[in-house]
């Protein structure tokens, strides 16, 4: 492999993404929540309450936009 791959930026958050989200939805399983409920929850409505803040859970979802999560969440099913 001595070819260089040129990688977009997108996929990069794509993939963060992709990662915080079941990172979050273990986190919320730990502490007892169903994260599809929770998770749901707050992308319809935008109220970070359903996301608990042990771990971090919460400030690691929020820091992406509700519709690029939607999106990537879209993708990885149609894959």
């Amino acid at each position: 492999m001595d070819e260089t791959r040129v990688y977009e930026a997108s996929e990069f958050q794509d993939e963060m993404i992709s990662q915080v989200i079941k990172e979050v939805s273990q986190i919320l399983e730990e502490r007892g929540y169903n994260p599809i409920n929770q998770i749901v929850g707050y992308l319809m409505s935008g109220d970070p309450g359903y996301i608990s803040s042990h771990k971090e859970a919460r400030n690691k979802l929020t820091k992406f936009e509700r519709t690029k999560i939607l999106e990537i969440l879209v993708k990885d099913f149609l894959k």
